[in-house]
């Protein structure tokens, strides 16, 4: 039987097939909201793989098994009839295995509800030569992850790991932190139920999505479109976390830095950034944090790292401040005051857009993406801002002083005229 994978495989999954094919990558990390095509282009894969290397066998994880057959299992059944192998595949319920008959290799499906009872796992024809980690938010950490694949992807030859996804809420959740870590080998896609063709979803379908796009857009973006959308509670909506190339930090101005002073368990943190004023657009483009380093290397990094930007430091260290001056670095002294904190917090939640590059800079992505609100005695966000793992939010208020004063000013004579 002659199948055409053309109407198989959507326009947005063919680059990938491709990758893969050529062997470009060992890791496929897959991400979308509910339709997206993931799942079903992920079985199909996989069992395109197997018609093509017979020494090779697959096995497939989610976080608790019980969830695995009505899931997985038949999604794989599924692209086995669509690839016109059904006849050949032998299915047995307990435990959860699928085997193509012609040459005996297996598909198998496991809970990870332990991790470490990966470790025993063998198989006596052949290699593992693909994982499918299904509902990746469904693990606890990378650590689970970790030790599945070093326990399952053993041995000589060429192995594939795809990891499925709808992307949690918060930013803060490990996988959305993990996937925007630069990773030699592992690929990213993203897809979502607007990509592929209207047929394969249905009416019902679509009536569903278009009916929530109109009631609730925050969860429409999450469920459908599978955003990162934030629950509602983290300060900086506005954080846009992507790759920033140099071409557009040549040519930025990069002229504000900010210095956050460290003690005891706290690193000193500095930022350098760019901020459009007419756009209302601020993009941290360096950072360096480090513990307990003493003034002339301090000076040194933020000479080297500086690049004639305008440094703003924390007034509490003016010893600290001294002595960068002491070794040629021209440290200005934030002023602060009362209600500095929340006026320079409000300065930049109320900005377009602050784009950081978690590869340059990933100390300052994961606290702008991590940073919420503090909770009352019932657990609800308050509105009071946390003076903890900020500190290069702090830095980033103090290269910004003059701005968010200017800023507050013009407010205040606008106020005062009755504007």
């Amino acid at each position: 039987m002659r199948v055409r994978l053309s109407g198989l495989i959507a326009e947005p999954f063919r680059e990938l097939h491709r990758d893969i094919l050529a062997g470009e990558n060992r890791e496929y990390w897959l991400k979308g909201g509910r339709g997206s095509g993931k799942s079903s282009f992920i079985a199909l894969e996989i069992l395109l793989g197997l018609l093509a290397d017979c020494e090779v066998n697959a096995i497939v994880y989610r976080k608790v098994a019980a969830t695995l057959r009505e899931s997985v299992y038949e999604q794989l059944l599924w692209a086995a009839e669509k690839l016109g192998i059904a006849g050949n595949i032998r299915a047995r319920a307990q435990p959860l295995e699928l085997c193509y008959r012609p040459t005996g290799q297996r598909i198998l499906f496991r809970g990870a509800d332990d991790p470490g009872k990966s470790k025993s796992l063998k198989i006596a024809q052949g290699r593992f030569g693909f994982l499918w980690l299904e509902e990746l938010t469904e693990f606890a950490s990378m650590d689970d992850v970790r030790s599945i694949k070093a326990s399952v992807l053993r041995g000589e030859g060429r192995s594939v790991t795809f990891a499925s996804y709808n992307p949690p809420m918060s930013p803060a959740n490990w996988v959305n932190e993990e996937v925007l870590r630069p990773v030699l080998g592992r690929k990213v896609h993203m897809s979502d139920y607007r990509d592929l063709p209207r047929e394969w979803l249905g009416e019902g379908f679509l009536r569903e999505a278009e009916a929530l796009r109109e009631s609730d857009m925050r969860r429409y973006r999450h469920m459908y479109l599978g955003e990162v959308t934030g629950s509602g509670e983290e300060v900086f909506e506005n954080l846009c976390l992507r790759r920033i190339e140099n071409r557009e930090i040549e040519a930025m101005d990069g002229g504000f830095a900010g210095l956050d002073f460290g003690f005891a368990a706290d690193p000193d943190a500095f930022v350098r950034m760019d901020y459009d004023r007419k756009r209302a657009r601020l993009v941290i483009v360096d950072e360096f944090v480090g513990y307990r380093m003493d003034a002339q290397s301090l000076a040194e990094e933020i000479k080297r790292r500086a690049r004639g930007a305008r440094l703003t430091c924390d007034s509490a260290e003016p010893r600290a401040i001294y002595a960068l001056r002491e070794c040629g670095v021209a440290a200005t002294t934030a002023k602060k005051g009362p209600g500095s904190v929340r006026r320079g917090m409000r300065f930049l939640q109320e900005l377009t857009e602050i784009v950081i590059d978690p590869a340059r800079c990933p100390v300052a992505a994961r606290e702008f993406s991590a940073y919420a609100y503090a909770r009352d005695a019932s657990g609800r966000p308050n509105g009071a801002y946390l003076d903890r793992d900020n500190h290069t939010i702090d830095a980033v208020r103090y290269a910004l002083e003059s701005e968010i004063l200017s800023r507050n000013a013009k407010t205040f004579e606008r106020e005062r005229m009755g504007i």
